[in-house]
């Protein structure tokens, strides 16, 4: 299968990198190569986070459209990594990055507001912080540099919000080091429809947050299949369907060459 990169990237990233984005081969299904490929080391991590016996049935039952292997994987996430987690929700993917970085490194979990069970879940591990922040300006102080940033299931409902989400991606890509990812997963709405159904279907078109991500100066460096159902006509809520909802997962790169 031959690779296609974005002719943004191709004029961003330094020829090194374009190189090993080329030749990398392609992995889980991604429509683009990843940067690193995970080690063996990574992949023992990332399943033994995912079997944990301790984890609640609750979750595993998730684990099913959530596929949190999946996940893992294409964030490339890392012992020793700082990551903000967008709209953490009850904190379901915060709880994940907190295990993967471990103790050497540390996982923001923004919220507006924190409710219980994101407390309950959350409140004890000492590598997360509860960050209450408004979705315009999510970047907690002393958070910065950031390695990975992740919006799992919440851009669609920001294109609702009272947020200038220009300034809120320009916010976040001055959070990431030079080289740091920024990992989105949501609900697909139609090809071409915008913005438009992000408060009644609670989707948003994958060519939009693409091209807002890329106007804030980020590169796209990879996509996975994992989470998508073609099956999916796209007309329902995902609370309001009895099949998967189809989602695009999008990984993005700040350029290497970006002032830190």
């Amino acid at each position: 299968m031959t690779l296609s990169l974005d002719p943004l990237a191709s004029r961003r990233v330094p020829a090194r990198i374009l190189q090993l984005l080329l030749a990398a081969p392609l992995v889980l299904g991604f429509a683009q190569a990843p940067l690193k490929a995970a080690t063996p080391a990574d992949e023992a991590l990332y399943k033994s986070i995912v079997s944990d016996p301790s984890r609640s049935d609750e979750d595993r039952k998730m684990d099913e459209t959530r596929k949190p292997l999946e996940f893992l994987e294409f964030t490339g996430v890392e012992p020793g990594m700082r990551v903000l987690d967008l709209s953490a929700g009850a904190g379901y993917t915060s709880e994940l990055l907190a295990h993967a970085v471990g103790p050497g490194g540390h996982v923001f979990a923004q919220v507006e507001e924190a409710k219980a069970p994101i407390k309950a879940r959350l409140g004890a591990m000492t590598n997360v912080t509860i960050a209450e922040r408004a979705p315009g300006d999510p970047v907690p102080l002393g958070a910065r540099p950031l390695d990975l940033i992740t919006i799992v299931l919440a851009y669609h409902d920001i294109t609702y919000m009272a947020v200038d989400r220009k300034e809120m991606n320009r916010y976040l890509f001055d959070a990431l080091k030079p080289g740091g990812m920024l990992v989105v997963i949501d609900h697909s709405a139609r090809p071409g429809s915008g913005a438009a159904d992000g408060k009644t279907l609670h989707r948003v078109d994958q060519g939009l947050v693409k091209k807002e991500l890329t106007e804030a100066g980020f590169l796209l460096v990879g996509e996975s299949n994992a989470w998508r159902n073609p099956d999916d006509p796209r007309d329902h809520a995902f609370f309001d369907t009895k099949i998967a909802t189809d989602r695009f997962a999008m990984r993005f790169m700040k350029p290497l060459d970006s002032p830190s």
